[in-house]
């Protein structure tokens, strides 16, 4: 069978509009995986618990909605574009489904601990005996295997382990977490990547693979200069503030009345920069890079000295016209009703079952095509038992009326 051939459930397009994800996932990691690739036009079924569900579904406050039909804002944050049927997969009856799901799926995620698979009895090599086409993405906190496999995670402890608070924060006595669960949403940008390279594979060699990622590998996978910093000149980062640990000046800087963000890259905007703030491009201790970030804390007090005579707006208009690149440090609610933040698609209007129509934040990736015809809301838990299981019962008589 081609899914091109199978029938079609929605009215959904993208490019992924032919491939069934089966989503046995849950919290942030794996489910923002799947909302990734259910932007891009898959079909993602998400398979929980009866009863309770996900566990991000009592995650708050803040709830929202009717008391009978509270829904949890964070859950709302990453199961968009998903349907919900619920199974126990420890019984018959969940095994059932889940098998059938895993015949007509092509992709599988899940980011239980190591073995809860094998002990469900749906291990890789089972996986691919039903399916082998399947792509299979796993999601652990530390790693498969290694002195640590098996280790449970969470996404402000991966961030201690991995490096991140070390570098984050006011000064290197404060190690500070950035302020999203960064670890589980890379985690789940890898995880589709990874998806997406074996699904092009597959289409090479007929059969699926298993990919892997964690929170460990997700945060330690963009330590990008800061490692590098480490592994080839021996130099341990620490916290800088507000300010790159390479590049200066380059970060927040307090003006009258509030502060803005500037980012001198390069010899040319410094003396463009310099000019604007009343300092002498040549001063030797700020003539080139290396010495102005040697000499930073001099560096920002004299361009604050400046600054702290106007407010934001005057400067950022001087920037601006300059070429410098620079902006304001704006608040979510500024964001969100920002011309240019809803201009790009990045907030999105779907219809909930007990919500109605609300705003969610929106897929970061735009096709010149317009992508998805529809996005979907969150689910409801269990909101398409029936119809689920109606589609997967047509399409087991479709594969019977086919040969395939």
């Amino acid at each position: 069978m081609t899914k091109s051939t199978a029938p079609q459930e929605t009215d959904t397009r993208g490019p992924l509009q032919d491939l069934v994800v089966v989503d046995l996932s849950r919290a942030l990691a794996g489910p923002h995986a799947t909302m990734m690739l259910g932007d891009m036009g898959a079909r993602v079924i998400k398979v929980e618990a009866p009863g309770r569900g996900d566990e991000s579904r009592g995650w708050g406050p803040p709830f929202v909605g009717p008391e009978d039909a509270r829904e949890s804002t964070y859950f709302l944050s990453c199961n968009r574009n998903k349907e919900s049927v619920t199974a126990d997969l420890k019984s018959p009856e969940g095994v059932d489904l889940l098998t059938r799901l895993v015949r007509h799926g092509d992709v599988l995620v899940e980011n239980f601990r190591p073995g809860v698979m094998d002990r469900l009895g749906f291990s890789d090599e089972r996986l691919h005996e039903i399916n082998p086409r399947l792509v299979i993405l796993s999601i652990s906190g530390f790693g498969h295997d290694g002195p640590q496999g098996g280790r449970p995670g969470y996404d402000q402890i991966a961030q201690g382990e991995a490096g991140l608070m070390s570098l984050t924060g006011p000064d290197p006595d404060t190690p500070t977490k950035v302020g999203v669960p960064i670890g589980d949403l890379l985690a789940g940008m890898w995880g589709a990547y990874g998806v997406l390279s074996a699904l092009y594979e597959r289409e090479r060699t007929g059969r699926g693979k298993v990919v892997r990622t964690s929170l460990l590998a997700s945060i330690v996978g963009v330590h990008a200069f800061q490692g590098t910093r480490y592994t080839v000149a021996g130099e341990v980062s620490r916290a800088t503030g507000n300010h790159h640990a390479a590049i200066a000046p380059y970060g927040l800087f307090r003006c009258e009345g509030g502060a803005i963000q500037a980012a001198v890259a390069n010899d040319t905007l410094w003396a463009k920069f310099a000019g604007i703030v009343g300092l002498d491009a040549t001063d030797p201790r700020f003539e080139n890079n290396t010495r102005r970030t040697a000499h930073r804390d001099e560096l920002v007090e004299e361009i604050e000295k400046e600054l702290l005579q106007r407010p934001a707006a005057h400067w950022l208009a001087l920037l601006h016209t300059a070429g410098i690149p620079a902006g304001e440090v704006r608040t979510l609610d500024q964001v969100y009703n920002c011309p240019q933040t809803r201009s790009q698609g990045l907030v999105i209007e779907v219809d909930h079952s007990s919500l109605g129509p609300i705003e969610l934040p929106g897929p970061a990736v735009r096709f010149d095509d317009g992508g998805r015809l529809r996005h979907l809301a969150p689910p409801r838990l269990g909101e398409h038992d029936d119809s689920v299981r109606a589609w997967l019962d047509g399409h087991d008589a479709w594969l019977d009326g086919h040969d395939v």
